[in-house]
């Protein structure tokens, strides 16, 4: 999709049947990612956790190609870059609706948007998997790998810091990767190594 030729600057990963997925990384960026969603006219599913502090995310394709899986994987990745995964849950709930739904009023603060309508709700596992997709490292659910030997590791909410994480990560897969790059596929908050 053209208008999002810059999806890398976003929270990102494709879905198993190849749908781009983006999220926004600030309350700043939800806010510019949903009006440029909304001044395209087309419908797209979106999600936010049913608790405050997550991304929104968009699945960037025709709302008739979506299909269940890329519901879940969407869900999944929503909620494990939200706030459920710095509290260590293991579980959390996300709210699922279309772009149609979606309206701001000048008083909204930045990042937050009202619903209309009825919202689906599905309760997802906080759980990803470190893969490459786009020459890139990146953390998706496992559902989204189609060969489990593209599977570098699988991670939850834990309590390794982020940066003590990269040590560990460099001895698990080998150093392939920059900092920055194993930095910015992360989630917010400790991890774990999910066996």
């Amino acid at each position: 999709m053209e208008e999002f030729a810059d999806f890398k600057k976003y929270k990102w990963f494709y879905t198993l049947s190849e749908k781009l997925i983006i999220a926004g990384k600030s309350s700043e960026q939800n806010d510019s990612m949903l009006k440029k969603v909304k001044s395209l006219k087309k419908e797209f599913i979106i999600m936010h956790t049913s608790s405050p502090g997550s991304p929104f995310s968009v699945i960037l394709s025709n709302i008739e190609k979506v299909n269940k899986d890329d519901i879940e994987e969407c869900a999944v990745f929503t909620a494990c870059f939200s706030r459920a995964w710095k509290s260590g849950k293991k579980k959390a709930s996300v709210d699922i609706f279309s772009s149609n739904q979606l309206r701001k009023s000048n008083e909204m603060k930045s990042g937050t948007w009202g619903v209309i309508g009825k919202v689906k709700r599905l309760i997802v596992p906080l759980l990803l998997t470190l893969t490459i997709q786009d020459s890139t490292m990146r953390a998706v659910p496992e559902k989204s790998i189609k060969n489990k030997k593209e599977i570098l590791l699988k991670i939850c909410p834990g309590k390794i810091s982020k940066e003590d994480f990269i040590t560990k990560l460099a001895v698990e897969i080998g150093e392939k990767f920059s900092q920055t790059e194993i930095l910015s596929a992360l989630p917010a908050g400790g991890i774990k190594i999910s066996r």
